[in-house]
């Protein structure tokens, strides 16, 4: 909440699902309305990752994948570590973040 993710991500009703359910529900029973609060809450999780965290997941990783593999295909057999390395993948991350943030210059 101190974020603004509770008012930014979900809407009037979500909200007031998520409420209502804490208000008059000491165990959730129901599977319809344990779908429903589970995709409320990985809403609220996917709007509270930084860009960074998504961008290390969905670009770092995947290049270092892909590095890795050339690497190891020009002879250097420790190039497969890389794919492991957070280290690695996000320094993949913030460079491809710097690149792709439109610069203001004056």
């Amino acid at each position: 909440m101190r974020r603004g993710v509770w008012n930014r991500a979900l809407s009037r009703l979500e909200k007031a699902q998520v409420d209502l359910t804490l208000k008059v529900v000491k165990e959730v029973r129901s599977p319809l309305l344990a779908r429903v609060l589970e995709s409320i809450i990985e809403k609220l999780q996917s709007a509270m990752e930084s860009r960074v965290l998504r961008t290390i997941c969905s670009v770092g990783f995947p290049m270092a994948r892909r590095l890795g593999e050339i690497a190891k295909g020009w002879g250097n057999e420790s190039a497969e570590k890389w794919v492991h390395d957070r280290g690695f993948a996000r320094f993949l991350a913030v460079m491809d973040l710097n690149m792709s943030t439109p610069r203001l210059d004056c």
